[in-house]
């Protein structure tokens, strides 16, 4: 297993124990939405247990647990593969997301522990850690917007949907009475108030630009992705940069 060994890799202040769990939280979150079909696909309730590990170079990976006991660093929940076929895929997704997050607390005060953080270190690495979305709450918030959009199939086009605006739709908000554009807002926000932006995790508000991924299904802010509005009327299909990567990717 590269990147997941004490003895390979060491993080020893606080920023590098946080840059560490950046690292790993970014691998599981593609695991769990931009790469959910191969992970999927690779836990198989046949197999023997097996783990989702996430490293530090934003890599995940499926596999059975360490051999040593006890292992360098503490291990993820075992045997996720058995309930897969036992539950409804979203439910299955969100349990594993929620034993991901564990796991990566586990591992971010192993190094505390490790390296002999104090109380003031201990509180800082928990506050860096606590201002991020967790795992689970952008598994489940992905799981929600698939399911709003599986219900509402005709209104799935983006321009139509408050957040990927024409030049001239956003021209003729701004001259709608202020009650009315209140009002709309108000909708807005109460229909993707849940929704978490795929780069940074911070929640939607209405008077930002987003844009939806057409393969992956996620939600970015334009500023996150570098897309303005007028740079999206021309975009037919749009690829987020994690969907673009895998695709470039050598099979």
């Amino acid at each position: 297993m590269d990147g997941g060994s004490a003895a390979q890799y060491n993080p020893r202040t606080v920023e590098e124990v946080f840059r560490d769990f950046k690292g790993r939280r970014a691998a599981m979150i593609k695991a769990l939405t931009a790469d959910v079909e191969d992970f999927y696909q690779q836990c198989d309730p046949e197999k023997e247990n097996l783990c989702l590990y996430g490293f530090p170079n934003e890599h995940w990976e499926v596999n059975l647990p360490a051999e040593e006991v006890p292992p360098e660093l503490p291990e993820p929940a075992l045997g996720i593969n058995f309930a897969r076929d036992g539950m409804q895929e979203k439910d299955w997704l969100s349990l594993v997301a929620v034993h991901s997050d564990a796991w990566l607390l586990a591992v971010a005060f192993y190094f505390g522990a490790r390296f002999g953080f104090d109380k003031i270190q201990r509180k800082r690495l928990f506050g860096m850690i606590n201002d991020l979305p967790s795992v689970y709450e952008i598994v489940s918030s992905r799981n929600k917007v698939r399911s709003t959009e599986t219900n509402h199939s005709n209104s799935k086009s983006k321009s139509n949907s408050g957040m990927r605006l024409s030049e001239s739709q956003a021209k003729l908000q701004k001259v709608q009475p202020k009650e009315e554009d209140d009002e709309l807002n108000e909708e807005e926000d109460d229909e993707h108030g849940d929704t978490l932006c795929g780069a940074c995790g911070d929640n939607y508000a209405s008077d930002e630009f987003w844009i939806c991924c057409d393969i992956c299904e996620t939600w970015f802010h334009g500023k996150c992705v570098k897309i303005t509005p007028a740079k999206a009327e021309h975009i037919k299909q749009y690829k987020c940069p994690t969907c673009t990567s895998k695709k470039s990717r050598p099979s």
